[in-house]
């Protein structure tokens, strides 16, 4: 598949190992280095001739929104004025995740090529596209060019097989993954991943799995679209598209198989992702804070999973239990299916769409000795403050939630 991606945009040969000029569909930058992609446009170009097109690029705002520090709020300042002398959208600090944004605003579409300044950005994956995050460097070439140079990756093709238990969702399939894999295991590589329990991935799943390949080391992992992704993009595409599937000879490094039948749910300890084990086994570990959001498990179905776990209860006292949908829509969709007014009864914090507490604590960091279960995707130490960090699914999250402790949820 990721051969046929930038096959479709290079004139090169595409074989694993080459080094090609590749044109990019789609280029972005976040408030997290977007204020560098500014600074070296202007250095190095005259205005009027900093954007090769303008319809095809944009600005995200999403790590900290809005700025609760002087440092972020120059720098979101400073694209704000850079975009309008230059003509440039920009999703500013109430829009939500940017990879997020790009999928539901419809300019990520199956087959096409993004890049912007965030690391999570082979989230795009979830819909059979290109995406890679890449340096303020190369973003702001690319925002000049609309091209950039990339080394063509070496494809596995990962077969899952097997039923996962009842009370396991794709936050659980995905950790599982992390865990036979660890952290280097697709190192440099493109995935391709089938198989039933793939193939039975709504969007919001394939988001969620799609999210932490980083986390495995992968350069992407290429979900074939779906007739639900199809449908979907294709109500919201601004652009026409054909999704990309792989041809049935095509060769890969190698294929691997994994057997996950009666997978329950799994939890990622301190201080890695890839420390994963299932959540009966530190079932009684007492908790401090509890949160639902992040690129990995911000969706709308997540959140309204976790309002059904929680309705008519109420969380544990001393937890704090914080929810931050991945996106305004998600967020008006919440508001509109009342999910606000269970969340509010129940006593849980809703915060407005961002990245949660990815970068800098949007919604409040950890401190010495707290215990926190996130939905995120990284648990490196210090990475949330000097708490000790748990990755688990909404489902354990809303469990432990509730009983103050981890808890295995019943679904």
């Amino acid at each position: 598949m990721i051969e046929k991606i930038i096959n479709n945009h290079s004139k090169e040969e595409i074989k694993p190992g080459n080094i090609v000029w590749m044109d990019i569909d789609i280029r972005t930058a976040r408030d997290f280095a977007g204020a560098n992609v500014v600074d070296h446009l202007e250095k190095h170009y005259p205005e009027g001739q900093r954007i090769a097109d303008i319809g095809r690029t944009f600005f995200t705002f999403d790590c900290v929104v809005p700025a609760n520090n002087v440092g972020y709020a120059e720098n979101q300042h400073t694209i704000r004025k850079f975009a309008r002398k230059e003509g440039i959208k920009v999703y500013d600090v109430n829009s939500g995740i940017g990879s997020h944004v790009a999928i539901e605003q419809g300019f990520a579409y199956p087959g096409c090529t993004l890049v912007g300044t965030d690391s999570h950005l082979n989230i795009l994956g979830s819909i059979g596209a290109f995406g890679q995050g890449m340096g303020d460097q190369d973003i702001a070439f690319t925002f000049k060019s609309g091209k950039t140079w990339f080394e063509v990756p070496h494809s596995v093709k990962v077969n899952v097989k097997g039923k996962i238990a009842s009370n396991a969702t794709p936050k659980d399939l995905t950790l599982a993954l992390v865990k036979h894999f660890g952290s280097a295991g697709l190192l440099g590589l493109s995935a391709e991943l089938y198989g039933q329990p793939i193939n039975n991935l709504t969007l919001d799943g394939r988001i969620t799995l799609a999210s932490m390949v980083t986390e495995m080391g992968g350069i992407i992992g290429l979900i074939p679209s779906s007739k639900e992704v199809i449908d979907f993009c294709k109500k919201r595409s601004k652009f026409d598209f054909e999704p990309i599937y792989a041809d049935e000879d095509a060769s890969y490094q190698k294929t691997i198989e994994i057997d996950f039948d009666g997978l329950k749910p799994q939890i990622a300890c301190p201080y890695s992702p890839e420390n994963v084990k299932d959540v009966a086994e530190v079932a009684g570990k007492k908790v401090d804070s509890v949160i639902i959001g992040s690129c990995t498990n911000g969706r709308y179905s997540d959140i309204e999973l976790a309002a059904k776990m929680i309705r008519g209860k109420q969380v544990k006292e001393g937890v704090m239990f914080k929810i931050v949908p991945a996106t305004r829509e998600i967020y008006g969709k919440m508001l509109k299916n009342d999910l606000l007014e269970i969340f509010y009864d129940a006593g849980v914090i809703v915060s407005h769409a961002a990245c949660s507490t990815c970068s800098t604590g949007q919604i409040g960091m950890t401190g010495e000795g707290e215990v926190q279960v996130t939905t995120g995707n990284r648990n490196f130490k210090g990475k949330q403050g000097k708490g000790q960090t748990y990755l688990a699914s909404p489902a354990t999250a809303v469990a432990t939630a509730i009983t103050g402790e981890i808890s295995v949820p019943e679904l």
